[in-house]
C-alpha cells in the first residue's frame, strides 16, 4: 500500500475548476516529482493534500488514513510536512527561533539545531538575525531546514529552487537529497533537471490533469517526453 494516495480529486477555487480528476501515489521511501508549466495546478495539488484547499470530490489517504476534510493542523500531526513556495518563515523571529518552532517534542533543541546548521552553515552564521533580514537564498535554506528537522514521514516541497542563484540551488539540492534519505518526498519543481536528479518517479500535470507518469531512470531534462507539457 502506498504511503500517500490521491484519488480522482477535483479541487476548485470559487467557480474555477483547478484539479480535474488528479490521481497519484507516493510509496514509502521514494521521491516523486510533480512537474509541469506554471499555472497547471501543481501547488494546488499540494494544498489539496494538506487540506488547505480541500477537494470538492475525490479522496486523499495517508498511511491508510483518509485525510479528506480534516483540518490542516491534523494533517500535519499525522506526519506530513510542507515547505511552501513562499517559504512562510517568521520575519520577526531569529533564525534559531524559527528552527525551534519547527522542532517536534521528540527532538532535542541541540540535535535539531545541529542538523540544520550542519546542512546549512550560513544559518549558523546568522542564527541571531531575524528571518525578515535574510536574503532570499538564506530564507529558502531556513525553510528547507525547518522541514528537515520536523520529523515528518512525508515532505511536500514546493519549488525549492525558484529565484535562487545556481550556487544556492546546488546547496539546496544536496539538502533535499539528505531529506530524501530520512523522509518520503513529493516534490514540485520547475527546474526539470533538478527534479529528475532527485526523483525516482515523476508525474506530469497539465491543465489540472495528470497526462504522463513514469520512472526517471534514463530520462533527461530535454527528453522529447517533456517537450509538449513542460518545456514548450
Amino acid at each position: 500500500m502506498s504511503l500517500l494516495t490521491v484519488e480522482d480529486v477535483h479541487t476548485y477555487y470559487g467557480k474555477s475548476h483547478i484539479l480535474e480528476g488528479v490521481s497519484l501515489a507516493v510509496d514509502r521511501g521514494e521521491v516523486v516529482a510533480l512537474v509541469g508549466r506554471n499555472g497547471v495546478g501543481k501547488t494546488t495539488t499540494l494544498r489539496t493534500i494538506i487540506q488547505l484547499s480541500p477537494p470538492r470530490s475525490g479522496r486523499v489517504t495517508f498511511d491508510g488514513r483518509d485525510l479528506t476534510g480534516l483540518d490542516t493542523h491534523a494533517v500535519a500531526q499525522a506526519g506530513i510536512g510542507w515547505i511552501p513556495e513562499d517559504r512562510r518563515i517568521f520575519d520577526q523571529l531569529t533564525v534559531e527561533e524559527n528552527l525551534r518552532v519547527a522542532l517536534p517534542p521528540s527532538t532535542t533543541i541541540a540535535d535539531g539545531l545541529s542538523v540544520a546548521y550542519e546542512t546549512f552553515p550560513d544559518l549558523q552564521e546568522h542564527q541571531n538575525r531575524n528571518g525578515g533580514d535574510l536574503s532570499g537564498g538564506q530564507q529558502q535554506m531556513l525553510a528547507v531546514a525547518r522541514g528537515l528537522i520536523g520529523d515528518n514521514e512525508l515532505l511536500l516541497i514546493d519549488e525549492p529552487s525558484e529565484g535562487l542563484a545556481p550556487l544556492i540551488v546546488k546547496r539546496v539540492s544536496k539538502a533535499l537529497a539528505r531529506a530524501a534519505k530520512e523522509s518520503t518526498v513529493l516534490l514540485v519543481e520547475q527546474n526539470l533537471g533538478l527534479a529528475l536528479d532527485l526523483a525516482d518517479r515523476f508525474y506530469v500535470l497539465d491543465t489540472g490533469q495528470i497526462v504522463d507518469s513514469g520512472t526517471t531512470a534514463g530520462l533527461s531534462a530535454d527528453s522529447e517526453r517533456f517537450r509538449r507539457y513542460v518545456l514548450a
